[in-house]
C-alpha cells in the first residue's frame, strides 16, 4: 500500500491538502472523489533518500542511454499515446504502463526517451515532469496536457484527446503535401530536359549554323546565348537551375531564424492568392484545434493560450494570440482582441463570442478547426487544378519557343539552297 499527498477542492470549493493510502494513484483518486472531494493534484510520497539513490543511479546510466540525435516522428508518437490511453483505461499503474510500451517499442528515440522518462517516475516525478525534460520527444503542448490529465485524474481521457489532436494536425499536413507533389515532381522533370536540351542539343545545332555562315534570327541568337549560359557560365546555368529551390529553401531558413524575418515572410505568404488562404486557414485550423484541445483538458486559459502562441508555426497568428493573452490578463474577454487583429474571418470571431456566452468556447474552437479543415481541403484541391493548365501552358511556351528558334534559321537555310 502506497502513500500518496494530494491537494484537493471540498464541497464548498475550500483547498484541502492532506495525505491518502491507496495500491495506486488511480485508487487513490477514485478515494478522494468518493469522499466528495475534486483533486488537483495527487503524487505518491516517497523516501527522499531512495529518490537520492536511483537518481545517482539513474545519472550514471543516463550517459549510456542518452537521446542520441534524431526525433520521434508523429505517427509513432501518436501510436504511442493511443497505447498509453487504453493501459491507462484499464486500470494499469503509469509505471508499468511505461515499462510496456518501452520494452514494446523499436530500438531507437522514443525507446531511450521512455528508459529515461521510467527512471524519473521511479524517482519522483511525475509523468508531465519527466516528459518535459526530453522536449525532442514531448512538446511543451504535450507535457501540459498530461499535466492536465495528472491534475484531474483524467489521464486515460486527456491522451485520448491527443492522439486525436494530432492524428488530424498529421491527416492536414499530409494532404497539403500530398497535393503539392505533383505539380514540384513535374517542374522538376521539365526543368532537367530543358537543362537538357541546352546543354547537349541546341549546341549541336549552333554548329551546324556556323558551318552555313547563315544569318541568324533574333530569337535564335538568344536561344543560343540562353545555351551558352547554361554550359559556360559563371556559375553554369544549369547549376543555377537544378540547385536554385536549395538554395531558396537555405535562404528561406536563414530568413526565419529572426522573429522580424518570420513575421515578414508570413505576411508576404498570407497575402499570396490562393496560397495565402491556404496558409491562412491552415494556421486558423492549427490554432484554434490546440487551444480547444488544451481547454478541454482542463489547461487555465491564460497558459492555453501561451501554448497555442509558441506551437502556431505562424508569426502573425502568434502575435495575434499574445495580443489575446494581454487582453485577457486585463480583463477583457477572448473574442474583441481577436476581432481588432482583423487575422482572422468574422465566423471564427463570432464561434469564439458565442462560445464564451454559453461556456463551451473548447467546442466551438474545435468546430471552427473542422470547418476550416474542409475548406483548406477544397483550396488545395483548387490550387492543384489551378496549376495543372498554368504549368501546361508554360511549358507549351518554352518548347514552342526552343522549337521555333532552332527551326527558323533550318527554314531560311533551305530556302537559300533552293534559290
Amino acid at each position: 500500500m502506497a502513500t500518496f499527498v494530494y491537494e484537493a477542492l471540498n464541497a464548498s470549493g475550500q483547498e484541502i491538502k492532506d495525505e491518502i493510502e491507496a495500491p495506486n494513484k488511480e485508487e487513490a483518486v477514485s478515494k478522494l472523489r468518493g469522499i466528495g472531494y475534486f483533486p488537483t493534484r495527487v503524487i505518491e510520497k516517497v523516501d527522499r533518500k531512495k529518490v537520492a539513490l536511483k537518481k545517482q543511479a539513474a545519472s550514471g546510466k543516463r550517459k549510456a542511454a542518452g537521446t542520441g540525435l534524431g526525433w520521434v516522428g508523429v505517427k509513432q508518437l501518436t501510436t504511442f499515446t493511443r497505447q498509453l490511453s487504453t493501459l491507462q483505461d484499464a486500470g494499469l499503474p503509469i509505471l508499468r504502463s511505461i515499462r510496456i510500451l518501452e520494452q514494446q517499442a523499436k530500438p531507437g528515440m522514443l525507446r531511450n526517451v521512455l528508459k529515461q522518462v521510467q527512471e524519473d517516475v521511479e524517482g519522483g516525478a511525475t509523468l508531465s515532469e519527466a516528459m518535459q525534460r526530453h522536449p525532442k520527444a514531448f512538446n511543451r503542448l504535450y507535457s501540459n496536457m498530461v499535466a492536465a490529465g495528472e491534475a484531474g485524474g483524467v489521464l486515460d481521457v486527456i491522451l485520448q484527446r491527443l492522439a486525436e489532436f494530432m492524428e488530424k494536425a498529421q491527416k492536414l499536413k499530409r494532404k497539403i503535401i500530398g497535393a503539392m507533389i505533383y505539380p514540384a515532381v513535374v517542374i522538376f522533370i521539365a526543368s532537367a530536359i530543358v537543362t537538357f536540351i541546352m546543354v547537349v542539343v541546341v549546341p549541336q545545332f549552333r554548329k551546324i549554323f556556323e558551318d552555313f555562315e547563315t544569318k541568324l534570327p533574333a530569337v535564335t541568337e538568344m536561344l543560343i546565348s540562353i545555351s551558352n549560359w547554361f554550359v559556360n557560365g559563371i556559375p553554369p546555368g544549369w547549376v543555377v537551375v537544378m540547385g536554385a529551390p536549395l538554395f531558396l529553401f537555405i535562404i528561406w531558413k536563414v530568413i526565419r531564424q529572426a522573429q522580424v524575418g518570420r513575421l515578414v515572410l508570413d505576411t508576404v505568404m498570407l497575402k499570396v492568392p490562393v496560397v495565402g488562404a491556404i496558409v491562412g486557414k491552415s494556421s486558423v485550423a492549427r490554432f484554434t484545434r490546440t487551444l480547444g484541445t488544451l481547454i478541454s483538458a482542463g489547461v487555465p486559459i491564460l497558459e492555453a493560450i501561451t501554448i497555442t502562441r509558441d506551437t502556431t508555426g505562424n508569426e502573425v497568428f502568434a502575435r495575434t494570440m499574445q495580443r489575446v493573452h494581454d487582453a485577457i490578463r486585463e480583463g477583457d474577454s477572448f473574442a474583441n482582441p481577436l476581432r481588432a487583429s482583423k487575422t482572422v474571418d468574422a465566423i471564427v470571431v463570432n464561434m469564439v463570442d458565442v462560445g464564451e456566452e454559453t461556456g463551451e468556447l473548447d467546442k466551438m474552437l474545435v468546430k471552427v478547426a473542422d470547418n476550416y479543415d474542409d475548406e483548406v481541403d477544397t483550396l488545395v484541391a483548387s490550387l492543384v487544378s489551378l496549376l495543372e493548365p498554368i504549368m501546361v501552358v508554360v511549358l507549351g511556351l518554352i518548347v514552342g519557343f526552343i522549337v521555333v528558334a532552332l527551326f527558323m534559321p533550318l527554314v531560311n537555310l533551305i530556302q537559300s539552297l533552293q534559290s
